[in-house]
C-alpha cells in the first residue's frame, strides 16, 4: 500500500509562487490535525538611502 503524502502538490505550488516574487520576509505554515490549513506571507521592503 502506498503511503499518503503529507504535503499536497497544490500546497507546494502555492509555496513556490510565494517564494518566487519575495525578496525579504517570511512564510508561516499553519497546521491543524496534521494538515496545512493556512499559509501566511509577510513581506518586508528594505529602504536604502
Amino acid at each position: 500500500m502506498e503511503k499518503e503524502r503529507k504535503i499536497k502538490d497544490a500546497h507546494l505550488i502555492t509555496l513556490e509562487k510565494l517564494l518566487d516574487d519575495m525578496k525579504f520576509g517570511n512564510i508561516t505554515i499553519i497546521v491543524q490535525d496534521g494538515k496545512i490549513v493556512q499559509i501566511d506571507k509577510t513581506e518586508k521592503y528594505r529602504i536604502r538611502e
